[in-house]
């Protein structure tokens, strides 16, 4: 709809993970070249996080991009809700091996058959599992046992758990500290600073068609995306192409802080609100805390009371006479 108007050949703030679009910061760079390295060198098993929108499954399509050039086999899982038996069974029909009707100790042995004639025809095989954050620790002790697909000299069957840091907490468990000693590489991604987002911007743009010359997004409009993103990519890319469907219906051909912040608002960016679980405990803090208030009030009603009970039997009868102070 805006391309036209701005003079472009695509959509450049698409939010589809196309490798075309990667933006090589030295952290994307550092990243992807441990896990090319940690792949390639049969290191077993390597680790990425990143918080949510800071480019994982970018990340992992460019590796599998330059994977392929190197007849590299690779199974990929992105939903990884599975049970034990259907996660073994993916793996294996990813790969093209027969599954039907197979149970899981049979699914092991084809599996474990495929990896042997691969490694003697000195061939790599790639396990992938994004959105690993969402691994049960079912799953995870069956990855575990994968890695022990081995020979003498290495290991049969690479694996790459890309998620949240929540993975990070998940492997830091103690339940699961052999899987951990088995992470050869990690590696993390960052959110974007003010440079790289406006690199980020620009680049994206000349992807689609833009002149290195163009202005469609002024300088403060860039420091506002910043800002309302703190340089997350998905979220530069979901207000960057509001702003451009903004832009063309107003016929601006530079987008303004203005239209940034309407994006903003309408996206509700900055808007947190609380969880059922959050949302139940500070009621319940609180009414710990007045039930607490309540209990330390009784006791001192309570004192009151034997501090006044105490002073009735001590107190002469002629001091509690009409006209006399009480004496303590």
């Amino acid at each position: 709809m805006y391309k036209n108007f701005y003079r472009l050949q695509k959509n450049p703030f698409e939010i589809t993970p196309d490798p075309a679009f990667l933006f090589p910061t030295p952290r994307h760079n550092e990243a992807l070249a441990s896990l090319y390295y940690g792949v390639t060198s049969h290191r077993g098993f390597v680790v990425l996080t990143g918080e949510v929108g800071t480019g994982k499954t970018l990340l992992l399509r460019s590796l599998l991009g330059l994977l392929q050039r190197r007849d590299i086999a690779f199974a990929l899982i992105f939903n990884p809700s599975l049970s034990p038996l259907e996660f073994i069974r993916y793996i294996a029909g990813d790969f093209g091996l027969p599954v039907a009707g197979k149970a899981k100790d049979e699914l092991i042995h084809v599996l474990n058959a495929f990896l042997l004639q691969r490694h003697q025809q000195r061939l790599t095989t790639l396990l992938v599992v994004d959105e690993a954050h969402h691994l049960s620790a079912e799953i995870l002790e069956e990855i575990r046992l994968l890695t022990n697909l081995e020979t003498a000299q290495q290991k049969l069957l690479q694996i790459v758990l890309a998620g949240q840091p929540e993975l990070d907490q998940k492997l830091d468990s103690f339940g699961l500290r052999q899987l951990k000693q088995r992470v050869a590489l990690r590696c993390h991604l960052e959110p974007l600073n003010l440079e790289e987002t406006r690199k980020y911007m620009e680049r994206r743009l000349q992807i689609a068609g833009a002149s290195a010359e163009s202005k469609i997004f002024s300088d403060p409009s860039v420091s506002v995306v910043f800002r309302h993103s703190k340089g997350i990519p998905r979220l530069i890319n979901t207000i960057c192409e509001n702003a451009l469907l903004s832009g063309y219906a107003k016929r601006a051909s530079t987008v303004t802080p203005d239209i940034i912040e309407n994006i903003a608002q309408d996206l509700r960016l900055g808007i947190v609100t609380v969880s059922d679980k959050d949302s139940g405990e500070a009621p319940r803090r609180q009414g710990d805390q007045n039930e607490l208030l309540l209990a330390v009030r009784t006791l001192l009603e309570l004192h009151d009371r034997l501090k006044e009970t105490d002073t009735t039997v001590s107190v002469p009868l002629s001091n509690r006479l009409p006209g006399h102070e009480p004496y303590i």
